[in-house]
């Protein structure tokens, strides 16, 4: 019997087109991780199923492999929970980030006489993982590791809303921000403090995986227009470096 070509391409239960060179079942093991990460509260195993759109005798399946790897848990009621082993994960691709990142938010901070951040999502809230302040500034604001706020406050937080995909409850200024590649605020987590940000990881990109924003906050007058081109600059030239590109 003829093997069938490499090039050929068909469609999974789902009815989504995939390539050949796709492994289905890592595929929705993957996709599986991602929704799961999307509900803090958990998933029973039908809604995802539903999401998945595929039966749920597969969805079991798929779960019992990634249970047996740490990557999901079950807590007491059943709900599907990201387990242990994405800390592990996590901690080390922590490396690779910094190595990619902390020079770059430097020159940021430096070029734009603000302080820089990555910040990313922790449930409802945004939190700084990483920082860098401007070396040649008698007046600067600092943004401290570990500071943390609503997702839905700041333009660090309300550029990471930007990045995911739309849904109807999603207020103005993440749909503002979704529209202009960036987010800017004035005065909302601190009076005076202008922020501009960035989504690291893109709604039409779902391949980039890492949920993130870049930006930068400042006092006082600032000139907007300057801060949010050098942002957007710097933020794609991160996203190419985690990427490995």
């Amino acid at each position: 019997m003829a093997a069938k070509p490499v090039a050929e391409r068909g469609k999974d239960d789902a009815g989504s087109t995939m390539s050949s060179t796709t492994l289905q079942t890592l595929d929705r093991g993957l996709h599986a991780l991602t929704v799961i990460a999307q509900h803090d509260a958990g998933l029973s195993i039908a809604e995802l199923a539903e999401r998945l759109a595929i039966h749920r005798t597969i969805v079991y399946r798929l779960i019992a492999t990634l249970e047996g790897h740490g990557l999901v848990m079950r807590g007491a009621k059943g709900q599907l929970r990201l387990g242990a082993g994405i800390v592990a994960l996590s901690s080390r691709f922590e490396p690779q980030l910094r190595d990619a990142a902390q020079p770059l938010l430097e020159r940021l901070a430096d070029e734009t006489g603000a302080a820089a951040h990555v910040s990313v999502p922790q449930g409802e809230e945004c939190v700084a993982i990483m920082s860098a302040e401007p070396k040649n500034t008698l007046l600067r604001v600092a943004y401290r590791i570990g500071s943390r706020h609503l997702l839905t406050r700041g333009a660090a937080g309300i550029a990471i809303l930007s990045g995911r995909p739309e849904r109807r409850a999603d207020p103005a200024d993440v749909r503002a921000a979704r529209s202009d590649g960036f987010s800017i605020t004035r005065g909302q987590l601190q009076t005076g403090a202008v922020g501009v940000a960035c989504p690291l990881h893109l709604h039409d990109d779902p391949s980039f995986k890492f949920e993130a924003s870049l930006g930068v906050v400042t006092l006082g007058q600032a000139d907007v227009n300057g801060l949010t081109a050098t942002v957007m600059a710097h933020a794609r030239e991160l996203r190419t470096r985690l990427r490995g590109q």
